[in-house]
């Protein structure tokens, strides 16, 4: 509400009337000039700052996985026991399914590829409501549906070549070696690869390794697409990814899904070969709020300069019982990818380092029954012989409470501290064996492939 003034003065009513009319022009140009500098400041950029967290937590699988005792689902749930609450769900396709009437058949014809790809130029502020397209059009030609496929004997007995399963994966050298996960190919006798531009093309496997859940195989052809690898190591909390794969396997060819790096340095368990089983840990994994659908599996996740970071691999399922988790999934970072894909492409396999021994962590129950006052660890279920463990002289029931000096908590502290080290190398475990601590000292040797 304006106040309403009275002015006194000597001189006459329409001086008067001339001075008020005056002074409330200048009040509405002094106004104007405060609105439109407000209006300046409060449209100039802004910029934000991310940090990264570390933290450990369990998940699981998503790929495709295929058997004839799962057909009629268009998706394979796989529980595994892990250190953590969270559950996690296998994201693959199942092909033979019946009830997928979205589902995608390899494409045959012979359309001419595109060119190599290059990276896409770094993205600012201001273009970044297009930063999406420019990256997935950079990207996009270079992901490519792979149909693992499995002989199957049918009514009269005639062993028949059939689909088992879709998942992604993505062409990174100019030599047709694509990266994908190890569930993707798993027990293919055939695989079929094909790119978003209509051919097809048979692969074949160049190495796999269970131990991380990565897998190369090749094609060949001309003029293949290539997506740029880059440097997870520069990924922080809050950037923006896409996670580009053959959802659902849908016809047209890979989905685009955005989100941002939700954590860095995970370490997850995947679920096992069989329903309930626990697989091999997963460490230095990223967390993304894209999402991530089945056939997505080994599909790239990409920064916004259009360069690969991660394979997309999981995606948690339930974090308890009947409440499923929202918007969390995970893919191996490509720093941790790219020396196990070379290693594959040079050897045919990776090599781990290996002690011999099954073990599971110390709660109060175990520590009672061994009567010792241990409350962290892991207890040693069983030394395999002719291992390194059973050399260097440990026993079951030994509790393993250190690795170099460094605390082992539980399970996933003592992978991941073996993890970082070579076959060859020597390590030093703080064990307690009937209430008396020790230091053993065993030498790693290679794991043995599956």
């Amino acid at each position: 509400m304006n106040k309403q003034v009275t002015y006194k003065s000597s001189t006459t009513p329409w001086r008067n009337v001339l001075i008020v009319l005056f002074t409330m022009a200048l009040m509405l140009v002094a106004t104007a000039c405060d609105t439109a500098q407000t209006s300046q400041n409060q449209s100039a950029p802004s910029s934000s700052s991310s940090t990264t967290s570390t933290s450990g937590q369990s998940a699981n699988n998503t790929s495709s996985s295929a058997s004839t005792s799962n057909s009629g689902q268009t998706t394979s749930t796989n529980s595994a026991s892990a250190p953590a609450s969270t559950t996690g769900q296998n994201t693959s396709t199942n092909t033979t399914s019946a009830s997928n009437n979205g589902q995608n058949t390899a494409a045959t014809s012979s359309q001419p590829a595109s060119g190599n790809q290059n990276s896409a130029a770094p993205v600012s502020a201001g273009d970044f409501s297009t930063a999406v397209r420019r990256v997935t059009d950079q990207v996009r030609p270079a992901v490519v549906q792979i149909t693992n496929e499995q002989t199957q004997v049918d009514q009269t007995n005639q062993a028949l070549s059939v689909p088992a399963g879709v998942g992604s994966g993505v062409i990174y050298d100019n030599q047709g070696h694509i990266l994908t996960n190890n569930h993707v190919i798993a027990g293919a006798q055939q695989l079929l690869v094909s790119l978003p531009d209509g051919r097809s093309f048979p692969a074949k496997l160049v190495g796999a390794d269970p131990q991380t859940d990565l897998a190369v195989v090749q094609i060949s052809g001309d003029n293949l697409p290539v997506a740029q690898l880059g440097d997870s190591k520069q990924l922080g909390v809050g950037d923006w990814v896409v996670a580009i794969g053959n959802a659902l396997a849908l016809e047209g060819g890979p989905t685009v899904t955005a989100g941002v790096v939700s954590a860095m340095g995970r370490t997850i368990q995947e679920p096992g070969d069989t329903p309930g089983s626990a697989g091999p840990f997963l460490f230095d994994v990223i967390q993304t709020s894209a999402p991530i659908n089945p056939g997505n599996s080994g599909g790239p996740l990409i920064n916004l300069n259009g360069q690969v970071v991660g394979i997309n691999t999981l995606v948690a399922g339930q974090s308890e019982p009947g409440v499923p988790a929202q918007g969390i999934g995970f893919a191996i970072a490509i720093s941790t990818a790219k020396p196990i894909a070379d290693q594959l492409v040079t050897n045919g396999r990776a090599v781990h380092p290996y002690v011999g021994i099954m073990y599971a962590p110390l709660n109060p129950a175990i520590a009672r029954q061994l009567n010792t006052q241990q409350t962290q660890g892991v207890v040693i279920q069983q030394v395999m012989p002719g291992t390194p463990a059973a050399s260097a002289g440990l026993r079951s029931r030994d509790v393993i409470t250190g690795v170099d000096g460094n605390t082992i908590k539980g399970g996933t502290d003592l992978a991941e501290a073996l993890n970082g080290h070579k076959p060859g190398d020597t390590v030093t475990l703080t064990v307690n064996r009937g209430g008396q601590t020790m230091n053993v000292q065993v030498k790693l040797g290679e794991m043995p492939q599956s």
